[in-house]
């Protein structure tokens, strides 16, 4: 039978609410010939994780007992697009009930065309009194307690997809002539006010088919991940440890900077492949290791080094505007298993580093346990450590800066720890 991409969206999201990764879901779908209905199936997967509070609300208001996660799951693909993808609503209905015997669910034909249906009719008043946050309730509170008066503002960033960022390879080419190449290839970009290497595409596009991303001379990173390598300021020569390295983005971004001797290690195997590869299309070198950043004792040759960054493991509460799934896979126990590692990772790595040498301590999380409370509360049991100032982007956050998610930005946490004796 031919794949479906509503029926292949709602295999995805049921895998999502089951527990996988959206990007895990989305690399085992059904094989789908035109990439335009690879694209399509992200889309309405993304749409629907966006939105699924209010979409399961509709759901059960809808029908008489709970559907099977694959129907309730195809019901969310349709009132998605009813909701918010703004498809023509002959199509959304149409196409979605055809989708019941792609996904393996004919019987559920009729259920799916009088949801679709009645929602057509009703929606005015089965869209009253829908939950008004789209995050679970739990993520919310925290977000709320640590932000204040900002946390609606974070909250509502979160549900707006981040635009497509590029970082230019500056021992390659400048940021001038990648500007220029883009443009003449048909791209219109922009830079960023203070980001060296950053442009921003104004349309998203396949990124291998840029000029210049097989040759090695750009990649996409986000604005806020590109500080790292701002914060390290890596020097000709300099021994740096980046600890948490997959995919390789800002062990790149700094031998792009400077003739570096990085060292980059990965726990996972499959993950340091990726660096790997990065490195190989940059034209770049390091030294990779599949080892636990947390037991040096296993892989450190006792050279110390010059800079260690820790972009540590994090909820990713940061990126959630990239990754719709993170808020439906975290449980707030996993922030207290996070926060423990984090610390270990301060703790295990902090006799690496020299005298004078400085640790940059980075995450992609917007809640302050895994931030400012962490780094404060690790400096003061660290009687060789403290922090310096940061330059005036984002806001004050303890002995760091955190950026709020939004605009050109993700939502990111830095502190730079210097090391006294």
């Amino acid at each position: 039978m031919k794949a479906d991409a509503r029926a292949e969206a709602a295999r995805v999201v049921a895998a999502v609410l089951g527990g996988r990764s959206l990007d895990e879901a989305l690399s085992t779908m059904a094989a789908l010939n035109d990439a335009r209905d690879r694209g399509f199936v992200r889309v309405l997967a993304s749409a629907v994780l966006r939105d699924w509070r209010a979409l399961d609300a509709l759901i059960t208001r809808m029908t008489q007992r709970p559907p099977a996660p694959p129907v309730r799951a195809l019901l969310a693909v349709g009132l998605a697009q009813l909701r918010t993808l703004d498809t023509p609503e002959h199509a959304a209905v149409s196409a979605t009930v055809n989708a019941t015997r792609a996904l393996g669910q004919p019987k559920s034909r009729g259920l799916v065309n009088a949801v679709l249906r009645r929602y057509l009719r009703e929606r005015k008043a089965l869209d009253a009194n829908l939950p008004r946050v789209w995050l679970p309730p739990w993520l919310a509170d925290r977000i709320r307690k640590d932000w204040g008066e900002s946390a609606d503002a974070v909250i509502a960033q979160s549900r707006i997809p981040g635009p497509m960022t590029l970082r230019v390879h500056r021992r390659r080419m400048t940021l001038d002539d990648a500007t220029q190449a883009l443009q003449q290839a048909g791209h219109a970009v922009r830079p960023i006010p203070g980001m060296p290497d950053a442009l921003v595409l104004e349309q998203p596009v396949d990124i291998s088919s840029l000029p210049g991303f097989e040759e090695g001379w750009l990649s996409v990173q986000d604005a806020s991940a590109q500080r790292a390598a701002e914060l390290i300021a890596p020097r000709d020569g300099e021994r740096i440890l980046d600890a948490c390295a997959a995919p390789g983005g800002k062990t790149a971004h700094l031998l792009e900077r400077a003739a570096v001797d990085v060292t980059a290690i990965d726990c996972v195997a499959e993950r340091l492949a990726r660096v790997e590869d990065t490195l190989a299309r940059l034209g770049l070198r390091a030294t990779t290791l599949a080892e636990d950043a947390t037991t040096p004792s296993d892989w450190w040759d006792g050279r110390a080094f010059d800079a260690i960054l820790i972009d540590a493991p994090c909820s990713g509460t940061g990126v959630i505007r990239r990754h719709p799934d993170i808020p439906w896979l975290r449980r707030p126990a996993d922030i207290d298993r996070l926060v423990s590692l984090q610390r270990k990772l301060l703790d295990r790595l902090w006799p690496l580093l020299r005298p004078g040498g400085r640790l940059v301590y980075a995450t992609c999380s917007v809640l302050s346990a895994e931030n400012a409370e962490q780094v404060q509360g690790w400096l003061s049991q660290t009687s060789d450590a403290r922090a310096r100032p940061l330059p005036n982007w984002g806001e004050t956050a303890g002995p760091g800066r955190r950026i709020q998610p939004g605009g050109d930005f993700d939502g990111f946490y830095y502190s730079v720890i210097e090391k006294t004796d």
